[in-house]
């Protein structure tokens, strides 16, 4: 599928600062570029490779008191979506140093508060049928609700509340996937079918030697997702962090089909 992304960002300062970007879309497997632009007004931009060697950051000095950013790219995902009740998990003492990491708690995913309740819930299941369980249960049992969470809201607090955004389905997948000894982390991406069109947010689970994107909130599938970054939480894959605060003026994320 050939997936065609624009983005164009307009944000304001109170002083020259510096930000980091996650915006373009990810050189990685599963996925090709087949053309992209970017273009900064007034700025310098330095890149450096992602978390775990998914995509580019960008160091953006912003001079002025502004940042103006428009982004266009083609993308063509050819990857394999076999289904995810057909895959084996790796016992622990195989789990490779890619994968690992993704089995610990962080900042807004405390995967530990959630052992005993995934094992009473799901302990009967193995592999890519627990996870594809425990996807479904969190499809069912949340309410997507736009405005209902803050930059601050954890899991405990998406758990608690039974709502969320893209990033609360995406952090409580996480969290029950590591308390099930299954590596998970973040996906930041974009996708054709995201209602209101914005920047999204997913969860790849390691099953049978390799990276699996989920979606709970049931707004995309794997080849309808182009990636742009991979990390821990939505604080290692936001699309921008700023020294200063940042005023939105304009923002728009458009994704369709080619």
């Amino acid at each position: 599928m050939r997936l065609i992304l624009d983005v164009s960002l307009q944000y304001t300062f109170p002083e020259p600062t510096t930000a980091l970007l996650a915006i373009e879309a990810a050189h990685t497997d599963g996925q090709e570029i087949v053309t992209e632009n970017i273009a900064i007004q007034d700025a310098t931009v330095t890149r450096f490779i992602g978390d775990s060697g998914v995509g580019n950051r960008l160091w953006v000095d912003i001079p002025g008191a502004g940042l103006t950013l428009t982004y266009h790219a083609e993308v063509e995902t050819p990857r394999a979506n076999p289904p995810l009740d057909s895959l084996t998990a790796q016992p622990l003492n195989q789990i490779p140093a890619e994968a690992a990491p993704y089995l610990r708690p962080s900042r807004y995913v405390q995967s530990d508060k959630f052992v005993s309740f995934v094992a009473k819930k799901f302990g009967h299941l193995d592999g890519g049928a627990k996870a594809q369980a425990i996807v479904d249960w969190i499809g069912r049992e949340l309410s997507y609700v736009p405005g209902s969470s803050i930059a601050d809201t954890t899991v405990l607090d998406t758990f608690a509340g039974r709502e969320g955004v893209c990033r609360d389905y995406a952090h409580l997948t996480c969290a029950m996937l590591r308390a099930a000894n299954l590596p998970a982390r973040m996906v930041a991406a974009y996708g054709p079918d995201v209602n209101p069109q914005d920047f999204h947010a997913v969860a790849q689970v390691w099953l049978d030697g390799g990276w699996h994107l989920v979606d709970a909130t049931g707004m995309s599938t794997p080849e309808t997702l182009a990636i742009v970054a991979v990390g821990r939480d939505a604080y290692d894959i936001a699309f921008m962090t700023s020294l200063a605060p940042a005023t939105l003026v304009e923002q728009r994320v458009q994704v369709s089909r080619g």
